[in-house]
């Protein structure tokens, strides 16, 4: 049987966007909060009864957080441009040696509900 666990975390965060609808708004320095959660899947560990401890998911997440949680995300190497299809795809880089696998990533943001999902 696979199993899949899933945490969310949130970071809050600026940047710029170069488009070509909204141009004005999105080329100067703005932030959101941004919402992520991870899901992992696999089999449960007959001893432990878990796919993975929770807490070592939890420090995972908060090495990836740490790394975009009030930071100017256009500076953030790795990251460009910032949107939330590279955002999606920065965690899942971030994280493509957690065992067991990575099955989806998804970031959002909650207010004005836009989100992309990532699926493996």
């Amino acid at each position: 049987m696979l199993f899949t666990v899933s945490q969310r975390f949130f970071f809050d965060a600026a940047h710029t966007l170069k488009r070509d609808i909204e141009v004005e708004g999105s080329r100067r320095v703005h932030g959101h909060t941004y919402h992520a959660e991870v899901w992992l899947e696999g089999e449960r560990d007959p001893v432990s009864g878990m796919v993975i401890d929770l807490g070592v998911l939890r420090r995972r997440l908060d090495e990836v957080r740490t790394q975009l949680d009030h930071h100017m995300l256009d500076d953030v190497p790795g990251l460009a441009p910032p949107t939330l299809e590279n955002l999606c795809l920065f965690i899942a880089e971030a994280l493509s040696d957690m065992k067991p696998r990575l099955a989806r990533v998804r970031v959002w943001r909650e207010a004005l509900g836009d989100a992309c999902t990532l699926e493996f």
